[in-house]
């Protein structure tokens, strides 16, 4: 006997029912997550296993209006990136911008090439038609590292990285984001203008246009962000509001106008949307900073609660036995062999990074809700294959989850990226305030001087003072300049800081 879904749970996304229903999943969806980090599972991935559970093939909730959904997901993550500009810092993230901006763009297009050429010649094309412009669609839905998810697994496990990796980390994945969905616009563009001419587009053509229309949204979201993002400083800087309420609803309305005045234009609004957010929120006299930060932080983990439960709830698992497979292998080879190569690869021209540490980057390219989202766009423009390509996307997001979520940690000391790796702590009886930060202690190693004998030459993270210096029996002040050796014992202070 078929399964048919309990027809009170039939809601049109419009509904009155809808404010039920999402009330009761968020209370469920919070307690999963408290007991989901007690054992270490990813909160996003609780999420959208809930939204899998409520939907169609499990309880039977159904929603009707796919279209509205794709764009309440949408906004749900530009509200994800704005809150990730805003907390981005300059000063933490310049010694690794060019390194980050690589990744997030030629470490993309590698990804997506070998991907797509993967994809093409090892499943002839049977999963996305039978273009090579179809396969690499695929490739450029899944492609990108999802923001959400980074943002919330590092932030959440308190990790703290070697090598300055944290900042290139959350930079990459809040800048990938737009290249990957121009590409899949542009990609949906190419195969709807081949259809249309039946072949007659020759590659050369494609290629030129694929160019022009991709350096064109970049530069005009590159612009319009930097442009509305200094109005909005010197804006923020003169007005006098009552209450920071009023400056936090202020930011949010001026950079999702900056989302829509790139997008209305031919620009990335993502792209403009991301660059506005790191001005403002680097922006030295910003009234009611702390308490602008706390309230993008709230609505940030409610548009992720939203979008991973929504985006579950538009799945079909019964469905997607079909593509398991291939989306299990092609997964793997993403994984294992694609990221990595891009990583490698875009990372060829820099210095000051160490194997391990490429190594590591290239294992945090979890997906989460961009990819799905962008699967979902495809589904929307009536592509060829866009059943089996969400399908697809969805199973890779699921297993980036929760083999990559579940792993970030344990790669991290295996790969000694920790820097909070000692089980004993020593701070030699100093105590400090709790609202100051924490004290910590770690043992000089070998690694550590891989990149300079310096203190300075350590590129500590951004929140992280060192405050002694213990040689032997020696208590030493430290400075930039100071050359370490190892075995030296450092004390140091975990906290926020104002710059």
């Amino acid at each position: 006997m078929p399964y048919i879904p309990l027809s009170i749970f039939s809601i049109d996304i419009s509904s009155g029912n809808l404010i039920l229903l999402i009330s009761f999943l968020m209370f469920v969806a919070i307690l999963m997550a408290k007991v989901g980090t007690r054992f270490g599972v990813p909160t996003m991935l609780l999420f959208l296993v809930l939204g899998m559970l409520a939907g169609q093939d499990g309880v039977g909730i159904r929603i009707d209006n796919p279209r509205v959904a794709e764009f309440l997901g949408h906004l749900a993550m530009t509200i994800i990136l704005l809150t990730g500009g805003l907390e981005t810092s300059l000063p933490e993230t310049k010694p690794i911008i060019r390194k980050g901006i690589s990744i997030s763009t030629l470490g993309v297009f590698i990804t997506i090439l070998f991907t797509g050429l993967f994809l093409f010649y090892v499943f002839g094309g049977k999963i996305s038609g039978t273009t090579i412009w179809g396969c690499l669609l695929v490739a450029a839905v899944i492609s990108s590292t999802d923001s959400a998810s980074v943002f919330s697994i590092l932030r959440s496990k308190k990790l703290t990285l070697r090598e300055n990796l944290g900042p290139m980390l959350e930079l990459e994945s809040g800048s990938n984001d737009p290249m990957a969905y121009v590409l899949t616009i542009l990609l949906v563009n190419i195969l709807e203008n081949v259809n249309e001419s039946n072949g007659a587009v020759g590659t050369w053509d494609i290629i030129f246009f694929g160019t022009f229309v991709l350096l064109k949204q970049i530069a005009i979201g590159f612009a319009i962000g930097l442009g509305l993002g200094f109005a909005a400083r010197w804006l923020l800087t003169r007005i006098h509001l009552q209450s920071s309420p009023l400056y936090s609803i202020l930011i949010l309305s001026i950079v999702l106008f900056s989302n829509g005045a790139a997008s209305f234009v031919g620009g990335n609004g993502l792209l403009a949307l991301y660059i506005c957010a790191i001005i403002i929120g680097n922006t030295k006299d910003l009234p009611f900073k702390k308490e602008v930060l706390l309230f993008f932080d709230g609505i940030t983990w409610l548009a992720q609660l939203m979008m991973f439960l929504l985006l579950g709830l538009l799945a079909k698992p019964s469905q997607m036995h079909t593509v398991l497979l291939p989306a299990l292998i092609l997964g793997l080879f993403l994984m294992l062999i694609a990221r990595p190569a891009g990583i490698m690869l875009s990372l060829l021209p820099f210095k000051g990074l160490s194997f391990r540490a490429k190594l590591f980057t290239s294992w945090v390219g979890l997906k989460g809700a961009g990819p799905i989202l962008f699967a979902l766009y495809t589904v929307l423009e009536g592509v060829d294959g866009s059943s089996e390509i969400f399908n697809m996307v969805f199973i890779i997001t699921l297993m980036s989850l929760l083999v990559q979520g579940m792993t970030i940690t344990p790669m991290a000391r295996l790969l000694n990226m920790s820097i909070d790796d000692d089980p004993e702590v020593e701070t030699f009886g100093m105590e400090i305030p709790e609202e100051m930060g924490m004290l910590r202690d770690h043992i000089v190693s070998e690694i550590d001087l891989e990149g300079g004998e310096t203190l300075r030459d350590l590129h500590l993270p951004h929140g992280i003072r060192v405050v002694m210096v213990r040689r032997d029996e020696r208590y030493l002040v430290p400075h930039g300049s100071m050359k370490l050796m190892v075995g030296d014992r450092l004390v140091i202070i975990m906290g926020d800081t104002d710059d």
